[in-house]
């Protein structure tokens, strides 16, 4: 019968500690199994990944070429219509709405509707994208759907250019400044 006194680990689940240092009839004496001298055998000595002891690295003996998209990509968190099926006939469902019910969690650049699924009642969907399936079911149901990109687009055809409606700071940064030369000032000595 097991009791405390007698608990006793799996046979093989443990193993002795390699004692190193212990003299030369250990085995693992002298050097410890690090071999003789060099960066590698000091305490603390350690080279770093990709090194190569001083000859030019693999990672810069590459070429590298072309253009990468991958850091100007925008993500869109993604629902599906089978997902709103858990709100109430009626209910404006934007994206304060779908973090509170856990829907979408994380960073997101804006919110897109997938039409994978059934939609049973009706809903007002405010996102930033929607596919054309899921728009379909969305209004087949007797929901509407706006999204939020509409703004800009309902000021562009009013007449109104889209710089003078939102200055973006990103092009007031990129305008080109005055160079202002300023003469250096040599004190004289009295």
């Amino acid at each position: 019968m097991l009791r405390l006194h007698n608990l006793r680990p799996r046979r093989g689940s443990r193993h002795r500690v390699k004692r190193l240092g212990c003299g030369e009839s250990s085995g693992h004496g002298k050097t410890s199994g690090k071999g003789s001298k060099g960066q590698k055998a000091r305490s603390g000595g350690s080279i770093r990944l990709g090194f190569e002891g001083g000859q030019m690295p693999l990672i810069r003996r590459l070429p590298k070429r072309g253009f990468n998209n991958a850091a100007f990509h925008k993500r869109y968190a993604v629902v599906n219509v089978s997902d709103l099926n858990s709100f109430e006939a009626g209910t404006v469902v934007n994206e304060e709405l779908l973090r509170n019910a856990n829907l979408v969690r994380g960073q997101f650049a804006g919110l897109k509707i997938l039409g994978d699924g059934e939609l049973k009642h009706d809903l007002t969907v405010q996102v930033d994208k929607i596919s054309t399936a899921a728009r379909e079911k969305i209004e087949k149901a007797g929901g509407t759907v706006t999204l939020r990109e509409a703004r800009r687009i309902a000021k562009t055809e009013a007449g109104v250019a889209p710089a003078e409606a939102e200055p973006d700071a990103a092009v007031a940064a990129a305008k080109p400044r005055a160079n202002k030369k300023t003469k250096s000032r040599k004190k004289k000595s009295e």
